[in-house]
C-alpha cells in the first residue's frame, strides 16, 4: 500500500507542474463550452416540442463537462505504459515489489486528478462569472453539492477501472490504435459527452444506462444541476459501487492472464 501512496504522490506533484499547458487548456476548454452552449441554444429557440433539459440544467451540464474534462474523457492516455507493454520493457515492472494492477491505477487515477485540479477552479469561477443565459447556476440544495461530489469521485475510480481495460488489452493486440479508437469513440458517446443521454432516443438511453461510461460524466453533471433527483442519485451510487468492483476485480484477473503469456525477448 505504501509503494502505491507514493506513486500517486509523486505522479500528482510531477503534473501540477505543468501549468502552462492546463491554462491553455483552459483557455480551449472555455471557448468549447462556449461554443457548444450556443449551438444548443439555437436549437432551443427553433425547437416546438418541450426539451428533456431545461437550458439552465444543460449549460450547467455543458460547463461541469469542461471543467472536468481530464476525469471523464477517455482518450486520455498513458503513453508511458503503452511503450512498456509493446517495447517488452515491462519486465522492469515485473520486477517492482508490488502488484502491477494497483501500481497502473494509483498512477493514472493522479494525472487525472493533477489535470482537473489545475483547470477546473478558474474555468468555474469564470462560468458562474458569465452574464445570462451562459452562467453556471449553482446546485439546487446542500444535497445535491453533497451527492455530485461522491458521484464524482466514484465515476473518477470507475473511469480509471474501465481505462484500465484499454491499457491490458495492449498486450493481446500490441497495439493501442484500434483499442483506443473504440474505447474513445463509444465511451464518449455512451457517456453523454457527444449529445446528453436525455436528448438520446429512449432504446438507447436504455443502452447506456446499461453501460458503465455514464456514470463517469452523465450522472454527477445531471445530480448537480438537479435532473436527477436525490433517491435517484442514491440508486446510482450503488450502481457505481457496483460497476466498480466488477472492473476492478475483472481488470485484476485479466492482467494476471496477460502476464501469463508475456515473452520477453533479449538479454
Amino acid at each position: 500500500m505504501r509503494a502505491y501512496k507514493a506513486i500517486f504522490k509523486l505522479r500528482l506533484q510531477l503534473g501540477l507542474q505543468y501549468r502552462t499547458a492546463a491554462i491553455a487548456g483552459m483557455c480551449t476548454q472555455l471557448f468549447w463550452g462556449l461554443m457548444i452552449i450556443m449551438v444548443f441554444e439555437a436549437f432551443y429557440s427553433q425547437s416546438l416540442s418541450e426539451p428533456p433539459l431545461p437550458f439552465e440544467q444543460l449549460v450547467t451540464y455543458m460547463w461541469l463537462q469542461q471543467a472536468f474534462l481530464t476525469f471523464v474523457m477517455l482518450w486520455y492516455r498513458d503513453t508511458e505504459i503503452f511503450n512498456l507493454i509493446t517495447t517488452g520493457n515491462i519486465a522492469y515492472e515485473l520486477c517492482r515489489p508490488c502488484g502491477i494492477y494497483g501500481f497502473w491505477y494509483a498512477k493514472l487515477l493522479a494525472q487525472r486528478l493533477s489535470g482537473a485540479i489545475l483547470r477546473c477552479s478558474p474555468l468555474l469561477v469564470i462560468a458562474f462569472l458569465l452574464p445570462d443565459p451562459y452562467r453556471l447556476s449553482l446546485p439546487p440544495d446542500w444535497r445535491a453539492m453533497l451527492l455530485f461530489l461522491t458521484t464524482l469521485i466514484l465515476g473518477l475510480l470507475v473511469l480509471v477501472g474501465i481505462s484500465m481495460l484499454l491499457y491490458i488489452s495492449v498486450f493481446y493486440t500490441m497495439s493501442p490504435t484500434g483499442s483506443m479508437l473504440i474505447f474513445a469513440v463509444a465511451g464518449e458517446f455512451f457517456a453523454g459527452l457527444i449529445i446528453p443521454i436525455p436528448f438520446m432516443p429512449s432504446w438507447l438511453q436504455q443502452l447506456a444506462y446499461a453501460l458503465p461510461f455514464r456514470l463517469s460524466a452523465d450522472l454527477p453533471f445531471r445530480v448537480y444541476s438537479g435532473h436527477i433527483p436525490v433517491h435517484e442519485a442514491l440508486s446510482g451510487i450503488g450502481v457505481q459501487l457496483a460497476w466498480l468492483a466488477v472492473l476492478l476485480a475483472g481488470g485484476y484477473g485479466w492482467l494476471r492472464l496477460a502476464l501469463k503469456r508475456v515473452v520477453i525477448q533479449g538479454g
